[in-house]
């Protein structure tokens, strides 16, 4: 969707004086990214898929000024004395403009003060260039990832009714969402099925018994033994999709750091990135294993047993959230290390907030809080757990890495 941008134009937005711009233009659009999610109301998985499509697009943009690493989709290229910042802004603009062509309204005012903030200073040619630069890379992205996999038609799914394997849930009842994306074309893996965590355990296991009998005293809506701050701690991280909430901690993070701007979309992209393979390899093994929710086993002996938490409408194994906050945060601890004190907030749930000394310690409260919230069992989040951190791994290795030099 290329839309020619006229140096008036630029220049005007130049004079916006009104408008009120933040020092850094990579955590402005990525807080922008994060408001326009919450706006449309977009479920986690397609969530992060749109994160990482959002930093990919500022990455290879302002990448293809510089060249120092290798790019994600879009080779370098950029016209001579393009502006770094301008690339970034218009990379966002570009691709938030595609997925959320209701909002554009926003978009633009944020565009307006990105350019203000940027200012002429009498080459406006740079600006411009950047900006053509940055929406040039983004049409790219989004093309690509248009044929993703995520628009696929597929069959019904059809229940096995078999112990142990996945059956539709109250209250809805419906058939399990987001099939697709275990077979989406993912960003880093080299397939879905990459990094395909072992069988859960069986039914008979002592591990499976256990961790049975755990989710159905500290899980139950009406618990004894689950405390208050236990039962808040469940609805926070239930509160908002995984990707608002580690990209609002990375932006906490990097407001308070000096990376430069260089670093922090590097940051951004592979974070975004981990998390978006991290939905297609949970996913990939949520269909492969095709296991039941604790309110479907816990109900064969219990017919009035209901969960904390509203039951989600797919597979149990393993752990969407569980998995993605480990690789969101294993990429965020690679750059400021892993004891980082940080705090989390949620916009859904103001009166809660959960502080940290070290990104471990988040992600053991949040898969600890999805079997205090009665939709998860302990072994789903641990898989995801090894799951999250192997894809960090690769993202690590592989994914923007150094043209020339160590990787850092």
């Amino acid at each position: 969707m290329k839309r020619p941008l006229l140096a008036a134009a630029l220049f005007a937005a130049f004079l916006q004086s009104a408008a009120v711009a933040h020092a850094d233009v990579a955590t402005d659009w990525n807080r922008t990214m994060i408001g326009a999610l919450e706006t449309a109301h977009t479920p986690p998985p397609p969530a992060m898929r749109i994160g990482a499509i959002v930093q990919a697009s500022v990455f290879d943009a302002l990448n293809g000024i510089e060249g120092r690493y290798t790019p994600i989709h879009v080779q370098p290229g950029a016209p001579a004395g393009a502006s770094r910042s301008a690339a970034v802004a218009g990379a966002a603009y570009e691709a938030l403009l595609s997925l959320f062509p209701g909002q554009k309204s926003a978009f633009d005012l944020q565009l307006q003060a990105s350019l203000a903030q940027i200012g002429g200073n009498g080459n406006d040619q740079s600006v411009a260039r950047g900006v053509a630069w940055g929406e040039a890379v983004a049409d790219e992205i989004i093309a690509w990832r248009a044929t993703d996999g995520f628009s696929a038609v597929l069959s019904p799914y059809v229940a096995s009714g078999l112990p142990g394997r996945w059956a539709p849930t109250p209250p809805t009842g419906a058939p399990p969402l987001f099939r697709q994306f275990a077979t989406m074309t993912p960003w880093a893996m080299s397939s879905p099925g990459e990094f395909l965590p072992p069988p859960p355990p069986a039914l008979t296991s002592a591990r499976y018994m256990a961790d049975l009998s755990e989710v159905e005293a500290v899980g139950s809506a009406t618990s004894a033994t689950r405390t208050q701050w236990q039962t808040d701690t469940a609805l926070f991280w239930n509160s908002d999709p995984p990707v608002m909430i580690w990209d609002r901690a990375a932006d906490g993070l990097l407001d308070a750091s000096d990376l430069p701007l260089t670093q922090e979309v590097r940051l951004l992209a592979r974070m975004n990135i981990a998390m978006a393979d991290a939905v297609i390899s949970i996913w990939n093994a949520k269909n492969v294993y095709d296991t039941w929710r604790p309110i479907t086993a816990i109900r064969l002996t219990d017919t009035t047993w209901t969960p904390l938490l509203v039951t989600p409408v797919f597979q149990e194994y393993p752990s969407g959230h569980a998995g993605v906050s480990r690789a969101a945060s294993a990429v965020l601890a690679d750059v400021f290390g892993d004891n980082t004190t940080f705090t989390l907030t949620s916009p859904n749930l103001p009166a809660v907030e959960r502080s940290f000394t070290s990104f471990s310690d988040a992600v053991d409260q949040v898969s600890i809080a999805r079997v205090w919230g009665g939709i998860h069992f302990r072994f789903a989040c641990d898989a995801a757990v090894t799951e999250g951190a192997q894809i960090a791994d690769l993202v690590d290795n592989t994914v923007a890495v150094p043209v020339h030099g160590p990787n850092r």
